[in-house]
Formats: C-alpha cells, sequence, structure tokens
C-alpha cells in the first residue's frame, strides 16, 4: 500500500434534491434532505483509501456533533486521523448543496477549515516526508497551500494541487506542484489572458484539465491528448473531482504512466457519480478494477 497525506478540508454535507433550481426570491418545493460526509480534503482522502492506498489526512473539525460524524467516518473508511485536529469552540464546516437538473450548486460554509494553518501541516511532516503524494484543495487557507508546496519541493515529494474553489493561486505553488488538475473554468482563472491549449503546452505532464462529459485533456510532451470519459447515467455529480484526484493520486504512486492514471481516475470517478452524495458512490478498488477490463480500449 502506498502512502499518501491529505491536507485539506473536511464537513458535513447538506444536501436537497429539487427539480429545478429556485429564481432569485423565489421558494420551491424540494424532493429530499440528507446529511452526508463531505470537504474536498476529506472526500480525496475516503476516495484514495478505498481505492487501496494507505492515506492519512491532516486538517481541523469543530468540537459539534458534525465534527464527531466526519471524524468517525474517516475511520470507518481506512483513514488514519492523527492529524485531524478537532477545535474548541469552533463549528465543523459545511456545504449546501442543491441536486437539479442534472447538476449541483454548492455554498461552503468554511467553519474549522479556515483554521487550517501552516502549522497543521507541520505537525504532519514525518508522514509528508514519506509520502508517495500529497493532496492539497482551496477549501483551506492560501498560506497553508502555499507552506504545504514548499514542503513538498523541499523534501522531494510529489504535489497534488486541485485549485477548486476556483481561485487564483501563486505562481511558485503551480511551478512547485507535480501536478495541477483544475476544471474548465479553474483553469481560466488560474492562467487568466492565456488560452488554455497554450496552458496545456506550456505545463506538459502536468496540467491536466477535466472536462466533465468531454473527459480530460493534457499534453504529453509532443501535442495535447484527450482522455475520454466512461459513459453513465449521472445522479449526482458532487464528489466526481474529488473521487478522480484521489483515484489519479493512487494511479501514480503505484507507477502507473499518466494515460494509465487518467483512464483509471475517469472509471473511478465515473462510478461515483452513480449515487447520492459526494462520497456515496466513491468505488473500491475491486470496483474500478474489475469495470477497466470490461472496458474498451
Amino acid at each position: 500500500m502506498e502512502k499518501i497525506l491529505v491536507i485539506g478540508s473536511a464537513s458535513i454535507d447538506l444536501v436537497v434534491t429539487s427539480p429545478r433550481r429556485p429564481q432569485n426570491g423565489e421558494t420551491v418545493l424540494g424532493e429530499s434532505f440528507i446529511m452526508v460526509p463531505g470537504g474536498k480534503g476529506a472526500n480525496q482522502a475516503v476516495a484514495a483509501a478505498r481505492l487501496g492506498a494507505d492515506v492519512f489526512m491532516a486538517g481541523c473539525v469543530g468540537d459539534d456533533s458534525y465534527g464527531e460524524a466526519i471524524l468517525n467516518n474517516l475511520k470507518e473508511n481506512g483513514v488514519k486521523t492523527d492529524y485531524v485536529k478537532t477545535l474548541p469552540e469552533t463549528a465543523s464546516g459545511t456545504a449546501h448543496i442543491i441536486l437539479a437538473e442534472g447538476d449541483n450548486s454548492i455554498v461552503v460554509v468554511q467553519g474549522a477549515n479556515k483554521l487550517v494553518t501552516p502549522s497543521i501541516a507541520d505537525e504532519a511532516l514525518p508522514v509528508l516526508k514519506e509520502a508517495k503524494m500529497v493532496l492539497i484543495q482551496q477549501e483551506i487557507p492560501e498560506e497553508t497551500v502555499e507552506h504545504v508546496s514548499r514542503l513538498c519541493q523541499k523534501h522531494g515529494v510529489p504535489l497534488l494541487l486541485n485549485p477548486a474553489p476556483a481561485r487564483t493561486a501563486a505562481g511558485k505553488v503551480l511551478d512547485r506542484a507535480a501536478y495541477i488538475t483544475p476544471n474548465e473554468t479553474e483553469a481560466t482563472l488560474l492562467f487568466k489572458g492565456m488560452p488554455l491549449e497554450r496552458a496545456l503546452e506550456a505545463n506538459p505532464n502536468k496540467l491536466i484539465i477535466t472536462e466533465g462529459k468531454n473527459g480530460v485533456r493534457y499534453h504529453d510532451g509532443k501535442e495535447i491528448r484527450s482522455i475520454p470519459p466512461f459513459p453513465v447515467e449521472a445522479l449526482d455529480t458532487t464528489g466526481a473531482g474529488d473521487t478522480f484526484n484521489a483515484a489519479f493520486a493512487v494511479a501514480c504512486s503505484e507507477g502507473k504512466n499518466l494515460a494509465e492514471s487518467i483512464r483509471f481516475a475517469n472509471r473511478a470517478a465515473s462510478i461515483s457519480v452513480t449515487k447520492i452524495g459526494a462520497q456515496g458512490g466513491m468505488p473500491y478498488r475491486k470496483e474500478v478494477d474489475q469495470t477497466l477490463l470490461e472496458a474498451p480500449e
């Protein structure tokens, strides 16, 4: 089992399904409501653990019932929580999600995730030094993302930067990352003023742009390549990107080449959207391996 460290957010998702989104000032009747564990960091940690990695997570939760539920869920999924701190008199993070018209809309309240400081990353340094890959996202403070990028560079550990939610990132962070995995919207913000084709050419085998139903694009050093998705009937796309990132990290850590790692990640992500909840459909390794064997090249 390859060791992976995830530094990031952990929260509870409050999910409403509705036939359509309300317009400004409008009230609509929803169809269902559930509360499930989420947060981009926790999602990626759970997905990587289910896919067979030895996963540690570093982050923060509040001293409330949500925080307790988050920790219990991580442990039940095989994620080691030695570096997840419970903060007194602090609310855990929440994500408020509307599922409607085949897609999702999300409002994130950071809560304890806003307090994932560089010192939290420093506490996890013993694991970071031994990790095959470190995963980080942008639901935690920008200074922490920058600090982790320096730690990874110093200790020669590959960093996977998932620049979501979309915000600008310091150029040094982009330079230090081994892989950058934005969707189209995030890539446009990261490389403002540069056509995405040019951004791909300037970051060969590093910039990996996920494009939903259109698959994934990257530059292999010679040309732009596109890896198609696996067609499925999507029920809930929440967490698909997190599943992709975790699966990609697992595959890379195991020595798969870039194209193989993206295909593995596409397969895992396609399975994840067939159930409700960010973590609800995240697959286990056996399911991904078996369906890849059955799928045409």
